[in-house]
């Protein structure tokens, strides 16, 4: 927008005279981005028109700003190097020639649209993380090795102990838990938590009903919680989760209004642009908007209820003059506020055409669309409540390195900790509730994909464990780790993986092949296997079988020496990117550089395969930037000639933000992702998470999955793994040859 057009633009928000429009602009160009929205804002309010002129004004400063900085950019030789902030602007290579960054994109509208549940998501995610940490070192501390099991005092007089220090922790909260619940909760529910205590105040069922893990409150707490009573714990806890999902989820239902909810003359105009379709006019949505805030707010009733004939009896009258409002009038009010609720949220959320257009790629490509309308119809309530949740559109990529982003947030039933849908209850958190979500409602899927229960999840690891046999001998090998550690006399029994079914295209040599590795401490650990009484872990027993590092080094050894063979895309290596707490670009490796490179990396930290994924994406992107475009808030999107990332991800066990990581690779259509789990042998815990990983494997055919556990036989895994990363059914003699390869130093 030009200098002229601004001022024209300008003229129909402030009284004055195109010298002094002028004089205003000038002004605010000599501003940063910052002060100058404030000082517009402060000139012309936040009325719609005046967020659509500040916003252009800004996106003109940033096209302007970004032209003068191309040329530094491109020159300024550490530029290729990996930015780790996720700050809403385009990564430096962004700016090169060729690239895309999406334009027009309402800037203003994003740093300022909130509602409740955004701003109680601030507040929570503050100390969030410290209360997981705090609640697993006091576990620790009491020999607590089941994370669902709270730490008991066998007194209630405060003392100094670790437990009564996490329980005032707990009571501070309080308010933020209050705050967060307001937001969430549907209509007609009540705030509950666990930390009052008493029958004439509890309010919590789970307090009323499951009873406790340690037994009777006679029981002292140095016996710790004992496995009948936690067995009947998690029955009872199973129990009523089913049954107040069940209850929460009809109550909703019945108080969903009449589909004619949008059946209003007076909405078709705002309707037409203000579904995920083709949008027209962003200006005249909000004009549409504003005047129906205006009239619904202050009259509160449907306006087709303004053309039926007015009550004249006495009775209506003297209702009318005290201010009593008839069934009809009161729904009426209701349905107004929650269209104007529901428009609100969309037109903040997504600004303009071209953010709209993005969300509708997203809800297709997961699946979702369908039932996003049908929900947007049928059944409002809910719709508003995963909308303000941002159910509908990509996950922000400031939450993939955030410590604690809102999908993160933990859900505990018990605690009265709450999800976004009706039936929260029994999810871990709000990743886990999104992604079943998606699961249950994108096209194709068939039921109801109901997350396992404790003692389900438990039986199908067990099941799955029995299905272990003996690996095919043809694969032995005295090269494999556990034979030079002599950990063990032969290869652990091993779960078979099923006969290669290709999806994807075979391998091109554009494609981009990565290695992502976890380096968390559990790597490098003595690796152990729990020992349960029924349900309840008692202590871990050492595992006679190398560490989960050396595994991975041999893997990835045999693995990059094969696929190798023949690639003449990457003569230089293959990238590799490690993960824990935080990513870290290793460079690229090569049978020449593998010592070197391995002597580099730092074990240690937790599993966050997030932050290893979006490192992964923005060195994708920094090499096909001219095929993608960048999204102030979403990050990094494919365009149809993007070449397709092949992945390898190596692990151990779950990543606190697995659900996450298969949430993003759900509406992924570039990215092929192998993954292998490394487990410990006999451990149900890895049979488990293996399930978990099978279960997006069957839902995404972009995912590939196998695992391997104890003492492994190596060339089976890696003959499994370069059929799915290569995309055909490799044959063992391919596989002898590509393996066969002489080394570096013998050429």
């Amino acid at each position: 927008m030009n200098q002229q057009r601004f001022v024209s633009a300008l003229r129909e928000l402030l009284p004055l005279s195109d010298n002094e429009l002028e004089q205003v602009i000038l002004y605010a160009r000599g501003l940063n981005d910052a002060e100058a929205a404030q000082h517009l804002e402060n000139l012309l309010g936040n009325s719609p028109k005046s967020i659509d002129f500040i916003s252009s004004f800004l996106d003109s400063q940033t096209v302007d700003d970004g032209a003068q900085s191309i040329q530094a950019t491109t020159s300024d030789p550490d530029s290729k190097k990996m930015r780790h902030d996720t700050e809403a602007h385009p990564p430096p290579y962004a700016t090169i020639s060729g690239s895309q960054t999406v334009r027009g994109i309402n800037q203003y509208a994003i740093a300022h649209h909130t509602n409740d549940l955004i701003e109680a998501s601030k507040i929570r995610a503050q100390d969030e993380q410290e209360m997981i940490q705090l609640l697993q070192r006091v576990q620790q501390e009491h020999r607590i090795y089941n994370s669902e099991i709270e730490p008991e005092h066998d007194t209630g007089y405060p003392c100094d102990c670790s437990i009564h220090q996490y329980k005032l922790k707990k009571w501070v909260r309080l308010g933020i838990q209050e705050r967060w619940a307001k937001a969430v909760m549907y209509p007609g529910e009540r705030f509950y938590s666990d930390c009052v205590t008493g029958l004439l105040f509890v309010t919590n069922q789970y307090q009323l009903g499951v009873g406790s893990p340690y037994g009777s409150q006679t029981t002292t707490y140095s016996r710790g919680p004992t496995a009948r009573y936690h067995a009947r714990f998690i029955r009872k806890t199973n129990e009523l989760n089913h049954r107040l999902n069940r209850e929460a989820q009809a109550k909703v239902d019945a108080m969903e209004p009449e589909p004619y909810l949008w059946d209003q003359p007076e909405l078709s105009s705002s309707m037409a642009g203000l579904t995920l379709g083709d949008h027209k006019s962003t200006e005249s949505d909000r004009q549409s908007i504003q005047e129906q805030d205006a009239k619904y707010l202050e009259i509160g009733s449907d306006p087709q209820a303004n053309t039926k004939p007015k009550a004249t009896s006495r009775l209506a009258n003297f209702r009318k003059a005290i201010g009593v409002r008839s069934t009809e009038e009161r729904k009426n009010e209701k349905s107004s506020v929650l269209r104007v609720g529901i428009l609100k949220e969309e037109l903040g959320r997504w600004p303009d055409s071209q953010w709209r257009q993005l969300v509708t790629e997203y809800q297709e490509r997961i699946g979702i669309s369908t039932k996003v309308a049908d929900l947007r119809t049928n059944c409002p309530i809910q719709y508003l409540h995963l909308l303000r949740g941002g159910y509908f559109e990509p996950i922000p990529v400031q939450w993939a390195t955030h410590p604690s982003n809102p999908l993160k947030f933990r859900i505990e039933a018990a605690s009265g900790w709450r999800g976004i849908t009706p039936s929260w209850r029994g999810f871990d958190d709000l990743a886990e509730e999104r992604l079943y979500w998606v699961l249950n409602h994108r096209k194709g899927s068939s039921g109801t994909r109901m997350k396992p229960d404790f003692i389900s999840t438990m039986n199908m690891a067990n099941e799955r464990m029995a299905r272990a046999v003996e690996p095919p001998p043809i694969y032995s090998s005295a090269d494999d780790i556990c034979n030079l550690q002599h950990t063990s006399g032969g290869y652990s029994k091993q779960v078979m993986q099923a006969p290669f079914e290709q999806y994807d295209r075979p391998e091109l040599p554009t494609d981009d092949t990565m290695i992502l590795l976890d380096v968390s401490g559990s790597m490098n650990f003595d690796p152990v296997r729990p020992i349960y009484e029924q349900y309840l872990i008692t202590r871990y027993v050492r595992a006679s079988q190398p560490k989960n590092k050396d595994v991975a080094r041999s893997i990835i050894r045999r693995f990059t020496e094969a696929i190798s063979h023949g690639d003449q895309h990457h003569v230089d290596g293959y990238d590799l990117v490690t993960f824990a707490n935080e990513a870290e670009y290793m460079g690229t490796i090569n049978q020449r550089n593998f010592d070197e490179v391995w002597r580099n990396i730092t074990f240690g930290g937790r599993t966050r395969v997030m932050a290893g994924w979006q490192q992964v994406k923005e060195l994708h992107f920094q090499k096909h930037s001219q095929s993608a475009y960048y999204h102030p808030v979403y990050g990094w999107k494919a365009g149809p000639e993007t070449p397709m990332l092949r992945l390898l991800l190596l692990l151990d066990g779950e990543a606190v933000d697995m659900d996450e990581f298969e949430l993003d690779l759900l509406s992924l259509n570039w990215a092929h992702v192998t993954i292998f789990l490394i487990g410990v042998d006999g451990c149900p815990h890895h049979h488990r998470h293996a399930n978990e990983l099978q279960r997006i494997s069957d839902v995404n055919r972009h995912v590939s999955f196998i695992d391997a556990q104890g003492n492994i036989p190596e060339r089976y895994v890696t003959h499994e793994l370069l059929k799915r990363h290569l995309g055909y059914d490799l044959s063992m003699d391919e596989f002898k040859r590509m393996e066969g390869l002489p080394s570096y130093s013998e050429i």
